[in-house]
Formats: C-alpha cells, sequence, structure tokens
C-alpha cells in the first residue's frame, strides 16, 4: 500500500489540517493500492494564500526564464515518465501499453508544446497609440478528471506556468497518483514555492471550496457537465472566470463515398479506445441508410477482436470506478429495452473475467437519435449506429444533442469532408481518420464548455488584456 497522506503546498509537503485518509483503488483488481488524505476548505485557503503570494513575483518573471522552467519541468517528468505510466495503470486499471504509450506522453507533450509556443508569443502589440498588453490573470484552482489524468493535468498547468499565473490543483480522487509524482517533479525542476500547489479532496470538500474562494481569480474545470453547472454557480457570486471541459456525445458522418471499410473499423477503435472513457470520444456512427447493414457487419468483426482485460497491445482497460461502471451497464439495458439492435456486447464482464469494472466492447445498430443511448454520454465502450437518408439528415442528427465538443467526418476527398463539418455544431472536427494536434484548440460548442485549451489558444483563457491609451504617442 503506497501512502500520499501529505498535500504539496508552498512548496513543502504538509499534512492535511484534519486528517482524513481514503484508499485508492484499482479497478482491473477492485483492490486499494494507495491512500491519500481528503482535504477541506482549511487546506484550500492555506494552497491559494501560497499561491496568491507567490503570484507577486512569478508574474513578473521574464519569458525566457518561464520557458525554460517548462524546459525542466519536461526534461524531469520524460524521467519520470515510466513511473507516471505506472500510476496511471493503477488508478485507471489502464493496459500498459495505454498507460506507457499514451497516457503518459500526452501529458509531456503539453509541457513541450506550451514552452515552444511561449518563447514566439506576443503579449504586447500596439493598436495605433495604444498598446494592448496581455498580463496573466493571477491564481488558478484547477480541477482534474480521472480519464485522462496526466494529460487533463498538463494541458491546464502549462499553459498556467507560461503566463505567468500561480495555482492550486485538486486531481480526481479516484485518479490522483501521477499528480503527485508531477508535483516532485515541480519542486524538483525548481518551480518556485507556492506556484504549483495540490490538494486531494472531492467536489463538495474541496472542489466548492476553490471554486467560491475570493482569492482565486480563474477555475478550469475537466468533467461532467453536470458538475461543471455547480464549478459556475459557485463561482458566479465572485465573479471569476470560468472554464470548462465537458461532455460529449461526438457525430461520427461516415459519407457514401467514403471507404467504408476502413471508416467504421477506425471508428470502432476510436471509440473503444480508452475504454470509451474519453468525452470527444465518436459514440454517435451515422451511416447511409443503404450502408447501414453492412457496416453494422465490419462493426461487429472489429467490436468482437478486442481483447479485454490484458496489457496487450490495443486490448480494453476496465471502467475505472464501480459507479461509472453501473451506469454504463445500465445504459447497456436501457439501449436493449428502448429496441436498438444488439450487434456486439452487451451487460456483464466478457467471457472469462469475473473481476474488476470490465464492460464488454458494445455495439448498437438500427439507433434512433431520440434513444437514450444516442442522447447521454456513457462514457464507455459502446457505440451506436445510426442510419440517415441523405446529407442534410446526417448533418441534422449530428447537431441534434445538447453537445457540441467534437465530430468526425469521413468522405472519398479531404474537400467534401471539409464541406460538411462546417455545418456541424461541435468545437473540433477530425477529417478522413485525422488525429488529435496538441497545436488546435481543444474544446467545443453548447454544453460541451466554455474556452479553450491546447496550443497558443490555452494561453488566452490565463491572460487579462489591458489597454494602454497614449503608449505610442
Amino acid at each position: 500500500m503506497q501512502d500520499y497522506l501529505k498535500f504539496y503546498i508552498n512548496g513543502e509537503w504538509v499534512d492535511p489540517v484534519e486528517p482524513r485518509a481514503i484508499e485508492v483503488e484499482n479497478p482491473a483488481t477492485e483492490e486499494p493500492f494507495a491512500r491519500i488524505s481528503l482535504g477541506s476548505k482549511a487546506d484550500v485557503d492555506k494552497a491559494v494564500a501560497a499561491a496568491k503570494a507567490a503570484f507577486e513575483t512569478f508574474s513578473q518573471t521574464s519569458v525566457e526564464y518561464r520557458a525554460d522552467l517548462l524546459d525542466k519541468i519536461s526534461a524531469g517528468y520524460k524521467a519520470r515518465m515510466a513511473e507516471i505510466g505506472q500510476a496511471i495503470e493503477n488508478e485507471m486499471g489502464a493496459p500498459t501499453w495505454l498507460a506507457q504509450a499514451v497516457q503518459a506522453p500526452t501529458g509531456l507533450g503539453h509541457f513541450a508544446t506550451a514552452a515552444k509556443v511561449l518563447r514566439s508569443y506576443e503579449f504586447e502589440e500596439m493598436k495605433g497609440t495604444t498598446m494592448v498588453r496581455k498580463e496573466p490573470i493571477g491564481v488558478c484552482g484547477f480541477i482534474t478528471p480521472w480519464n485522462w489524468p496526466a494529460n487533463q493535468i498538463a494541458c491546464k498547468v502549462a499553459p498556467a506556468i507560461a503566463t505567468g499565473c500561480t495555482m492550486v490543483l485538486k486531481p480526481s480522487e479516484i485518479a490522483p497518483i501521477d499528480a503527485m509524482i508531477l508535483a516532485e517533479v515541480m519542486h524538483e525542476a525548481g518551480v518556485p514555492a507556492g506556484v504549483f500547489n495540490v490538494v486531494n479532496g472531492d467536489g463538495p470538500g474541496v472542489g466548492q471550496a476553490m471554486s467560491s474562494h475570493p482569492d482565486v481569480d480563474m477555475m478550469s474545470f475537466t468533467g461532467s457537465t453536470r458538475a461543471g453547472v455547480l464549478v459556475s454557480q459557485a463561482a458566479a457570486p465572485t465573479v471569476k472566470r470560468v472554464a470548462l471541459e465537458l461532455g460529449g456525445k461526438s457525430p461520427n458522418i461516415i459519407l457514401p463515398d467514403a471507404d467504408l471499410e476502413s471508416a467504421v473499423k477506425g471508428g470502432v477503435i476510436g471509440m473503444m479506445n480508452n475504454t470509451g472513457q474519453s468525452c470527444n470520444a465518436p459514440s454517435r456512427m451515422l451511416v447511409h441508410k443503404d450502408q447501414h447493414d453492412k457496416a453494422a457487419e465490419i462493426a461487429k468483426v472489429v467490436a468482437e477482436s478486442i481483447q479485454v482485460g490484458t496489457g496487450e497491445k490495443k486490448s480494453l482497460g476496465p471502467i475505472s470506478n464501480a459507479n461509472q461502471y453501473n451506469k454504463v451497464q445500465d445504459l447497456i439495458q436501457k439501449g436493449i429495452d428502448e429496441g436498438a439492435t444488439l450487434v456486439a456486447g452487451g451487460v456483464g464482464r466478457p467471457e472469462g473475467l469475473n473481476r474488476g469494472y470490465y464492460v464488454r466492447p458494445t455495439v448498437f445498430a438500427n439507433v434512433s437519435n431520440d434513444m437514450t443511448i444516442a442522447q447521454e454520454e456513457i462514457f464507455g465502450p459502446v457505440l451506436t449506429i445510426i442510419p440517415y437518408s441523405d446529407e442534410d439528415e446526417a448533418v441534422r442528427i449530428a447537431n441534434d444533442t445538447v453537445y457540441g465538443l467534437s465530430g468526425y467526418v469521413s468522405a472519398g476527398s479531404v474537400e467534401k469532408a471539409t464541406e460538411v463539418a462546417k455545418k456541424l455544431r461541435t468545437g473540433m472536427v477530425h477529417l478522413n481518420g485525422a488525429g488529435p494536434d496538441l497545436m488546435a484548440p481543444f474544446g467545443g460548442y453548447k454544453q460541451s464548455g466554455i474556452g479553450r485549451e491546447w496550443g497558443p489558444v490555452a494561453f488566452e483563457e490565463f491572460l487579462e488584456l489591458k489597454a494602454m491609451m497614449g503608449a505610442g504617442a
């Protein structure tokens, strides 16, 4: 059993004000492997005070200093990346290949990208005789999720460091260990005391205290839309900036002239990656009605070929916690009850697995967009296939959701895919199987959130604009 019972505040590992330890479970084994402390408002007050004091000097540091600091963080992260990957294996139950080759490296990618962007970023611009200056917003509160823990922490922390902000991080209490290792990396890299602070805890005990704190200038939250609303409500009385990266129910439009075999296979794999626990997963596959049955056949073969519960390449890990596992099981049953055609998978664990929160890779066909499984974010390895009659209907179905995070379009040409992509009410669209881009804005429309992360645009979230009239007179 690993113990991480202290918090990282003001450059030191300190005991919680009120000791309250909980166990962290490995969802692959359903056994605890670590203990952390749950913080309180008193711990948040200490961390925010440290961040506020540190902001006075850190906000005035040079671009060169902060870029070099990010380089040192990247070097330290890289040196411990295998350890971070192992932590993600334990806290998420992630297969070795996913934790080591995908999950952990994404965190490093954001720190390296922020350093690169920073070295050419313009913080001042003359508009006539007025200087428009971008300045760090102040103390930032970060609440991050369990599904991509290192990625979601790094894509907030890296631009905050780059822009001269200070911060308090509350990682998910379900997947907190990689954050504790990152705190050690930050310390060894020489991040000044108070710039980066970590307080473990739950939403009511720590998240609420951070969101409502008068000395927190910005809240950045990644998680469910329901929880994002609570963060916004708590933040409103202090009129702080709120950035939200929330849920998704992303459409994957496969046009009739696309390579059906390739597009369907890619769509199934994209949905099942990370056990479907990605907010931007292509969860609604839209296929022309004349190709629907063939698409369902292809999807069935792909889904049934996926290995579950091993560390082998492309195997599927468990759902990250018991509550989410039960929700996924309930929604699979809901799909059956509402009349969708179960093509692959279904309720219960995969054959041969009697422990761990493993879900059978599941595909539904003949889904109508008003079904629960087409509207609710399932956050598990469950794909819905929806037929459409023409391109206009495909776009209408794609946009018929409260979400608008990501979208996917496959067509016979990039030009055609781009034409359709422009009609989607989503913050991102992947054309013909294109992967993620760390320099591209990440975020969505509607109830998928407010603001953008990743790359140069992420800096804007952490900056205030100051107009200095007469500076160029």
